[in-house]
């Protein structure tokens, strides 16, 4: 089986190292820079521990040279994605599938969905159509990531956690083509369950991204302040009922009342989200993938968001301010 993994930063980087050691397996990878060159000389190096693994693989600049996949897992952020679309048309054949290990809503959501949105569109991370044009919702496989990894050296990557890799169909089938990407993962050594609702399970994890990440950018604050400071909670908890309430109107019920997810943020301890660490390195912040596409998810459903309207509208003039979010046209207009 041909699997591509395009974009091995930290997380991307974990799984190729894993699927490069899977016999059957043809393992390439996408990068450039100086991370790619380190992968190509030294191979990919995963520290855990105090244990240090180094795994030869095939890497390049240029999908061209590594020709049509099986498989490519795009573990690019939504933005990243977005841009790097037609990138991908080199790897992709007529039954080429595409993992999207992205957080927040994928731009594929309503693809296979049934009802009154059955196909519409995301255009908070996918503006102009680009991927659903260029790529094809059909070719689309979800996935729902629970590792923790990071970069700390060009081609050396620290995996601190974790090893789900939750797979879904759009329209909930144990189709051929996710259960053999799934057994792959399970032999590089992860857990690959196949979901038949993979949009609950991409819903249950950008419940908690679509606050707290927003909220820690614009103060600082790590995950255990945000939960106890009676002022962030309150806002936190404001913006995830909006959420519930949207998800509710498409079918989506979460497993756990607001309250208890709010105290297993605030048991996480002193983490700093995501969008927070980006914003610190000056690197573009992943507002539209788990803010954005929820208003616009609400406006869709009929759902007021007076809570997200407010801190999705401070978090992007922070992004603005720091040149780490675009300012479209339409929104200098408005």
């Amino acid at each position: 089986m041909k699997i591509c993994v395009f974009g091995a930063g930290a997380i991307g980087g974990v799984i190729a190292a894993g699927l490069a050691r899977v016999p059957g397996t043809e393992l390439s990878v996408v990068a450039r820079g100086a991370h790619m060159q380190a992968i190509r000389d030294r191979g990919l190096t995963i520290l855990r521990g105090e244990e240090e693994t180094a795994t030869p693989v095939t890497v390049s600049d240029d999908p061209a040279a590594l020709g049509p996949q099986d498989a490519v897992l795009v573990c690019l952020k939504a933005h990243q994605a977005w841009a790097s679309a037609e990138a991908m048309l080199p790897l992709l054949g007529p039954e080429t599938a595409l993992v999207t290990c992205q957080n927040g809503l994928p731009w594929w959501y309503f693809h296979g969905v049934g009802g009154p949105l059955e196909g519409r569109h995301l255009d908070a991370v996918d503006r102009g159509r680009r991927q659903w044009d260029l790529l094809g919702p059909g070719r689309a496989i979800g996935c729902s990531i629970f590792l923790a990894a990071e970069t700390v050296a060009p081609g050396v990557i620290r995996h601190i956690s974790g090893d789900r890799f939750a797979l879904g169909e759009p329209d909930g089938s144990a189709s051929p083509r996710i259960t053999r990407i799934a057994a792959a993962l399970e032999a590089a050594g992860f857990r690959a369950p196949i979901l038949d609702d993979i949009r609950t399970e991409l819903w249950f994890k950008l419940w908690g991204n679509l606050c707290f990440n927003p909220v820690s950018a614009l103060t600082g604050g790590t995950l255990d302040v945000l939960a106890e400071d009676p002022g962030t909670r309150a806002t936190c908890r404001a913006m995830m009922l909006e959420a519930e309430r949207i998800a509710a109107a498409l079918g989506i019920s979460f497993p756990v009342p607001v309250d208890v997810r709010l105290e297993n943020a605030r048991k996480v301890g002193a983490h700093r989200t995501s969008m927070l660490q980006d914003l610190e390195a000056g690197k573009a912040m992943e507002i539209d993938a788990l803010v954005t596409a929820v208003q616009e998810t609400g406006r869709l459903t009929g759902i007021e968001t007076p809570a997200i309207d407010t801190v999705l509208a401070l978090v992007r003039q922070l992004g603005r301010n720091r040149g780490l979010y675009p300012t479209y046209p339409e929104d200098a207009a408005g």
